[in-house]
């Protein structure tokens, strides 16, 4: 039995949730210093370590949180989410709203396991930062040294990879590779298949001239750290940033697997366009770029440890959290991380998933959305909408905003 079997059978079930509805909320002050209330949460919150809970949020920051977070899900019609929020003095507030399930009717939970899509990218390049500590790898390094026949793979630098600077076509954007997908949803796709559908194109533009978004620079990082350190990427990635961080629900999965309990996901990424139950869709075509799965629990544990750097060297983290500007208002990317008007982090997504897992530096807070559903809506994707109406309630002065990106996030 692998490591990773061995996970699934570990995991137990968990706990219920809540409702929905209504009304837009006004931007409110930073963690209002009222008293907090004993019992604001509708759902059990999710421990970063076994010593560190936080009182909940006050009575009326909670409540005009759930009117920002069901104003969304109503406009926006998202079956189910979860948001976790998290500040040291300031309070937390863990909430599950709508259902996990549109057929069986079953309540969103805070302990499902969920896909994470793109937030995938974070643990991916945090492994090959690891192997830039331990001197296997150097950021400078062009990948061609790691992977043959790369367009500019003599003159693309690991480090334009991570930052998404290399000028490689997005396989993900390939008109026969969303047919491919579409077709036949179960379909395994090896890493090489999913190169070939961007090495068709030509290349962008130069490496290092600007930023573009590109989940094939996740595959090819993928690989440099399955060359580099003599293991599977999935077992690399448990051994060296899972399991040292804590993360006990976390894994890249080797096929269309999903242990149980999660929720059931919702796309219109279809052949016929048509809103389709996208749970079981094999992974393996977003890998490195966003085949993860993980929960509530992991991803509050990691928006801290990717932002400070806790598996990092100082001088690694250092690199990472250097943001060049990007195409996109207000944000910076670094080394497969996000720094969108002062959140750090990454966004995710994927056919009938997306996941939102930032960190404030200054008031050290974290926040988590999980929801059930990739269906844009008026051209935004549902986990920025929910990421902006909570920020706007909690630190106006930093509201997260992220436009949508290309597919597989």
């Amino acid at each position: 039995m692998t490591r990773s079997n061995i996970r699934l059978r570990r995991r137990a079930a968990a706990a219920a949730a809540a409702g929905l509805l209504v009304v837009s909320v006004p931007v409110g002050t930073a963690w209002s210093e009222e008293t907090p209330s004993p019992s604001v949460s509708a759902s059990p919150t999710a421990s970063a370590s076994a010593s560190e809970e936080f009182p909940q949020l006050t009575p009326a920051v909670a409540r005009q949180l759930d009117r920002a977070v069901r104003q969304v899900m109503d406009d926006a019609r998202v079956p189910g989410v979860t948001v976790g929020l998290w500040a040291p003095g300031k309070g937390s507030y863990v909430r599950a709203f709508g259902v996990a399930d549109k057929s069986s009717g079953a309540p969103m939970s805070t302990g499902l396991n969920m896909r994470v899509g793109s937030v995938t990218k974070t643990f991916t390049v945090t492994a090959l930062l690891t192997l830039v500590d331990q001197g296997k790898v150097g950021l400078d390094d062009p990948i061609g040294k790691y992977v043959k026949d790369v367009p500019n793979g003599d003159r693309i630098t690991l480090r334009e990879l991570a930052g998404m600077r290399s000028g490689l076509f997005n396989y993900s954007m390939d008109p026969d590779f969303f047919k491919a997908l579409t077709s036949d949803p179960q379909r395994p796709f090896t890493p090489q298949e999913l190169l070939d559908y961007s090495f068709r194109h030509p290349v962008q533009f130069q490496p290092g001239e600007k930023f573009e978004y590109s989940n094939t620079n996740a595959i090819l990082l993928g690989l440099v750290v399955e060359k580099a350190s003599g293991r599977p990427l999935a077992e690399y990635l448990e051994r060296n940033v899972f399991e040292p961080a804590g993360m006990n629900h976390t894994f890249l999965p080797h096929n269309a697997a999903f242990p149980a309990p999660h929720a059931q996901g919702y796309t219109d990424q279809t052949a016929s366009g048509k809103t389709e139950n996208a749970t079981y869709w094999n992974p393996s075509w977003a890998w490195a770029a966003g085949g993860a799965i993980s929960d509530q629990r992991d991803l509050r544990i990691w928006a801290r440890v990717l932002a400070t750097g806790t598996l990092l060297s100082p001088a690694t983290q250092a690199e990472r959290l250097k943001t060049e500007p990007s195409n996109l208002p207000d944000t910076g990317y670094g080394l497969g991380i996000f720094d969108a008007h002062g959140w750090i982090g990454h966004n995710g997504s994927l056919p009938g998933y997306e996941a939102l897992v930032v960190y404030l530096p200054e008031p050290k807070a974290t926040l988590v959305v999980l929801l059930n559903t990739d269906t844009n809506y008026q051209g935004s994707e549902p986990s920025t909408l929910l990421g902006e109406a909570i920020t706007s309630v909690v630190t106006p002065q930093h509201v997260y905003s992220l436009p949508a990106q290309p597919a597989a996030k």
